[in-house]
């Protein structure tokens, strides 16, 4: 969930759509049927944004805000000419939303004007490092083209984002777009982040803007997520339950073949209660013996598996979670099912009926 989140606001807020408007005579007695097709949206700022920002940095349960800039536009050098997704943020705010210098792999990204940071795949179409020089532009109004140069180079792990992003200051952005002193959208980052769906209500009830949360813009990742941690739970479930047949198929068979000596045991005073005890004990030392090697096995093909897949920065792609809390947590399940699974054979060999099983022993 981190990786996914990691490089995407919580909540977004952005101008409403753009509607067509109709005018309606009132003095005609006819009804009119018409179609009318969707107006193109232009690139526009948030009106009145910085009021927002204030008010959505006082809200309970937001940690970061950032205003942006963004758009299409394209760079150009020599004869590539790659399209691109321009952001225009103020650096120090969108640090607390994207800490992009921790994904930098060649240079920095200070936010200056005229400077951009550009993703790895981007910067290998445009054969650029660190240093050069490339026009980019958006053919919005004048002076909407710009010679940049390259200050960083990022890769946060995403083939889009990667091929396609172009990080500069705000104000350059402004330019690029012919917006002074505007944005187009506002992002933010939430203390609980399955709780973005109600800050992002919250936030369109009082500003009249369009409000999408991360889990609204990815509704079908959060679907996968929520199915596989259903398959999770009965993969688990299932487990536990063969686990817990195999014990108790396996102390079953032990009292048919001790049951002669178990009849010794009663017949010479031993209590039914430590027979019971016997079995139960048994059936722990099996579920932690088991834990025991499950657990290293299962550590052993975790640690094999983050090393066969590796990002672009040689960290695994799929890092596994084993701490020590899962670790006794699991090896604690193990032997409850252990003693639980005994409970019936032990049950059965505490009411062996001592002369019946030494006469058919």
């Amino acid at each position: 969930m981190a990786q996914t989140l990691g490089s995407a606001p919580h909540v977004t807020l952005k101008a409403p759509r753009e509607t067509p408007q109709t005018l309606v005579d009132d003095s005609s007695t006819l009804a009119i049927a018409r179609t009318i097709q969707a107006r193109p949206q232009r690139l526009r700022s948030v009106d009145g944004w910085p009021a927002i920002l204030t008010m959505a940095e006082s809200l309970d349960g937001v940690v970061a805000v950032s205003p942006v800039v963004a758009g299409g536009g394209f760079a150009i050098r020599g004869e590539a000419r790659e399209p691109v997704f321009i952001q225009g943020v103020e650096l120090e705010r969108f640090l607390a939303i994207v800490d992009i210098r921790k994904k930098m792999v060649a240079g920095r990204f200070a936010g200056i004007g005229g400077e951009v940071a550009i993703g790895k795949e981007l910067a290998q179409k445009l054969n650029v490092e660190v240093g050069d020089k490339f026009i980019v532009g958006t053919g919005i109004g004048e002076g909407t083209r710009d010679v940049v140069r390259v200050s960083g180079i990022f890769s946060l792990g995403n083939q889009a984002a990667d091929a396609t992003w172009l990080l500069t200051s705000l104000r350059h952005a402004q330019s690029l777009f012919d917006l002074p002193g505007g944005a187009t959208r506002i992002d933010l980052k939430v203390a609980e982040v399955f709780g973005a769906d109600r800050v992002a209500v919250v936030l369109a009830d009082r500003t009249g803007l369009d409000a999408e949360s991360w889990m609204t813009a990815n509704a079908e990742l959060l679907a996968g997520l929520s199915a596989q941690g259903d398959s999770k739970l009965i993969i688990q479930f299932f487990v536990i339950v063969a686990v817990a047949l195999g014990i108790a198929s396996v102390l079953a068979v032990s009292v048919v073949q001790k049951a002669r000596e178990i009849g010794i045991l009663r017949a010479v005073g031993t209590p039914a209660s430590r027979v019971l005890a016997v079995f139960l004990i048994q059936g722990g030392v099996l579920g932690f013996a088991g834990s025991l090697a499950g657990t290293a096995l299962g550590v052993l093909l975790a640690k094999l598996f983050e090393g066969m897949v590796l990002a672009a920065d040689g960290t695994p792609r799929f890092p596994v979670a084993i701490g020590p809390t899962l670790i006794l947590g699991s090896m604690a399940l193990a032997t409850l099912v252990g003693v639980g699974s005994a409970a019936l054979p032990a049950r059965r060999a505490a009411r062996i009926d001592p002369m019946i099983a030494i006469r058919n022993g």
